[in-house]
């Protein structure tokens, strides 16, 4: 096995697959209404993600997480897990989901080998919920949390993405459930995907957020991830079994670390979240590439790596909605 590096010499072993464009939510910062959604024949079979993974594994890959759009609108997406499960290599499957689908599916999904799962959630108030992601399900989501919880999908992480004047206020609701459930809390800040030249009117600075947390409910001490392969700092307060991690993608560019690919639903492997470059594999694949051609086409993705994001500098990116890449 020969390990996959980039140009600049990070290592790559972490692969994030959308298995869908499609996604029950239709929140303010990720989609757009009018864009068309991909019809079936585009989309990758859970075969065909099989095959990728398994190639994938030969370059050093072993962490997967399937995201969206929202993965679990795809019908039997337990056949997927199962299916990824049995490839020698991979050492931990996650997902990232809305929950809203969770509660019916969580016990399902543990049970063939899903690990853990993260979830989107950026407000406790169902007025604003339903402004964000023009959807009424708040309860949905909750009952997603408890019920994952239960089944032992765990650690379970909470992905708040913070909005200056829309849900900063929330920000030690939040963290306090890191102390009264345990949850695992992350922040985010937003990110303006396209730039206008004017300021970024709804950014929280991670600092910021930080000085709002400890002004209430006392020092946050450095913690060390619970799992996973993201970029966020983590920190507990007191009496917490849970964490609350910071992710800065404006403030604190964290590109230096970065060890992913991206597989969007219709067979794109894109090297960053912040750049248009992709490598086709479904195209590949639909002509009986070998696993070893499919290596190849990983490796020239990986070539096409920058060093780092220009997040808030210009325009990127602009082919794609987030939607359409799995975030």
């Amino acid at each position: 096995m020969t390990d996959l590096f980039d140009s600049f010499h990070r290592r790559i072993d972490y692969i994030r697959i959308s298995v869908t464009d499609r996604c029950n939510l239709r929140c303010a910062y990720c989609t757009a209404e009018s864009m068309p959604r991909l019809p079936h024949d585009e989309i990758l079979s859970y075969e065909e993600i099989r095959r990728v993974v398994q190639a994938a594994v030969g370059l050093g890959v072993g962490r997967i997480r399937l995201t969206g759009g929202e993965p679990l609108v795809r019908p039997d997406l337990s056949t997927l897990v199962e299916l990824l499960t049995q490839i020698e290599g991979i050492d931990d499957i996650a997902l990232t989901t809305n929950a809203i689908l969770l509660g019916r599916y969580a016990a399902e999904l543990k049970a063939v080998g899903l690990k853990r799962v993260n979830i989107s959630l950026d407000t406790f108030k169902a007025d604003k919920f339903k402004q964000i992601t023009g959807s009424d399900k708040l309860e949905n989501v909750l009952n997603g949390i408890e019920t994952a919880m239960q089944v032992g999908l765990n650690p379970l992480k909470i992905n708040t993405v913070v909005l200056k004047g829309f849900n900063d206020d929330e920000l030690v609701d939040f963290a306090r459930m890191s102390v009264d459930e345990g949850w695992h809390v992350r922040f985010i800040e937003h990110m303006p995907l396209v730039t206008t030249g004017a300021p970024n009117t709804q950014l929280v600075a991670v600092e910021d957020m930080m000085a709002i947390i400890q002004r209430s409910l006392g020092e946050l001490k450095p913690s060390l991830p619970t799992s996973g392969n993201g970029p966020a700092k983590y920190y507990q307060l007191s009496g917490a079994k849970g964490t609350i991690g910071f992710i800065g993608p404006v403030t604190d560019c964290f590109c230096s670390e970065c060890n992913r690919f991206r597989l969007t639903a219709d067979g794109r492997m894109r090297p960053c979240l912040l750049e248009d470059s992709e490598i086709d594999l479904k195209g590949a694949l639909r002509m009986g590439a070998s696993s070893q051609e499919l290596r190849e086409l990983m490796q020239q993705a990986a070539a096409l790596k920058k060093d780092r994001h220009h997040l808030g500098e210009e325009f990127v990116p602009n082919k794609r909605q987030m939607w359409q890449i799995g975030g």
